[in-house]
């Protein structure tokens, strides 16, 4: 008998009253539990198997420079013949006149990584031995692809490129007189 079994049963015959609600009204979440208990136990016993393969799943939330929040998501999906491949975390950031890329992809070497870049967009495959990646990132304005300085540390990969078209301060220098 599973243990919440035990315990539900035991609270019934206790018939325990917490200021006039008794137990026996709380069925309904009981038995939501005891649903729960059940399917967690499935997923488990079926993941121990080997059965099913471990899911990674997530989702980044940054504002972007217009203001508005950009939602990205990374983890887990199936890439065919059973060969799992995943979404690194990404994150895009921008100054006046560097775009700057960083890309979570723990699990493979330097060797396994290919980035390769248009002025729009930067393509980030990894394959190693034990772990596949794979995304396409979307610039926020256009790069200059030979300006790319890349680098692979701790799983952590960040790429570096020049804008094409660089903010230009406004500020003028005033003379005092």
């Amino acid at each position: 008998m599973a243990w919440w079994r035990r315990r539900r049963e035991r609270d019934r015959e206790d018939d325990f009253d917490w200021f006039g609600f008794g137990f026996r009204d709380f069925d309904v979440f009981d038995d939501l539990f005891e649903k729960m208990m059940r399917d967690l136990d499935e997923i488990f016993r079926r993941a121990t198997s080997g059965e099913i393969k471990p899911i990674v799943r997530g989702f980044s939330i940054r504002i972007g420079p217009d203001g508005k929040p950009e939602i990205r998501e990374f983890g887990t999906k199936e890439a065919g013949q059973g060969v799992e491949e995943r979404k690194p975390l990404v994150d895009v950031m921008e100054t006046d006149d560097e775009v700057q890329i960083i890309a979570e992809m723990p699990g493979v070497n330097k060797e396994d990584i290919d980035v390769s870049a248009s002025e729009k967009s930067v393509e980030i495959r990894a394959e190693g031995e034990n772990r596949r990646y794979y995304e396409v990132v979307d610039l926020p304005c256009e790069v200059i692809p030979d300006s790319a300085k890349a680098r692979y540390n701790n799983g952590v990969l960040e790429v570096v490129f020049k804008k094409k078209y660089p903010k230009k301060s406004d500020k003028k220098k005033i003379k005092i007189e």
